[in-house]
């Protein structure tokens, strides 16, 4: 498995979603805004129904762990939803194709795959579906969310695989050692 980034800025997340746009449609871009607040895997984010993001709380079973998730949907994520439903009140699913040989099927991961990593070629970073999730770790993280916190959205077991995860640096941990300088 390729090991993509977290987007470390508010500045490329939304470049992201621009080249997404451009380059690939609305479907893409809604995707990425959606998934970056959402935090959710590719395989759960995928399968969401319209219906069920209507609601405005999402309830899973998420498909890699078997853990059950309740995510309340923020008001950047339903501005998502209520874009897809309005473009598209007749699909079954959040992200929806309608091409004849996948239709009425959820967008495929690989075509996602495909565009984030064009896109992140573009802007220089290794972006993969998972980027979605590893930027709203990260996000949290340089705001000063504790850790813990972190690990529970994202629905890790340990804090080290969270801090991993997210892509804390060296470079992150040395740099500490100057900004809280205990002087006398």
């Amino acid at each position: 498995m390729q090991i993509v980034d977290a987007v470390k800025s508010k500045e490329e997340i939304k470049r992201i979603a621009s080249l997404l746009e451009k380059h690939y449609g609305s479907i893409y871009s809604h995707m990425w805004i959606f998934g970056v607040n959402a935090a959710l895997r590719i395989s759960d984010l995928r399968l969401i129904t319209m219906e069920h993001a209507l609601t405005g709380k999402l309830t899973l079973i998420e498909g890699k762990t078997k853990k059950r998730r309740s995510i309340p949907l923020n008001a950047t994520a339903m501005s998502v939803v209520q874009r897809r439903h309005k473009l598209n009140p007749h699909h079954n699913y959040l992200f929806q194709v309608d091409c004849n040989r996948a239709k009425n099927k959820p967008i495929s991961r690989q075509s996602v795959s495909a565009a984030f990593k064009e896109v992140g070629g573009i802007l220089g970073l290794k972006l993969g579906t998972h980027s979605m999730r590893k930027t709203l770790g990260w996000t949290m993280y340089s705001a000063g969310e504790r850790i813990e916190r972190i690990c529970k959205v994202l629905n890790h077991k340990d804090s080290g695989v969270t801090m991993r995860y997210i892509g804390l640096t060296q470079a992150d941990i040395d740099s500490a050692y100057h900004e809280y300088e205990i002087r006398f």
